[in-house]
């Protein structure tokens, strides 16, 4: 994992949640960890990470992700087995 993607995976599960998680930069994390990524209706956003499927919402206008975003993120990525602590040990 390049340098880049773990310190915003190390923003996104930092409390109190960040509110400068722009969305491209999520975009790029969810395809380095393989996430199959699919914008279906509106700024809804399919996301398929190791076997675990989620909905997540992409900003309007800003670019930047909003803190109930950056939560919603977080549940998901946990629930798809990706921490700080799994990257930190050498998996995923």
């Amino acid at each position: 994992m390049s340098h880049k993607h773990k310190r915003l995976l190390k923003s996104i599960y930092t409390d109190p949640v960040s509110g400068n998680i722009h969305w491209r930069e999520v975009e790029s994390l969810l395809n380095h960890l393989g996430a199959e990524v699919d914008y279906t209706h509106g700024a809804r956003v399919r996301v398929v990470l190791n076997n675990v499927e989620g909905q997540l919402h992409r900003p309007h206008h800003s670019g930047a992700c909003g803190k109930h975003d950056v939560r919603h993120l977080r549940e998901f990525l946990a629930r798809a087995g990706v921490t700080v602590a799994a990257y930190e040990a050498g998996s995923r």
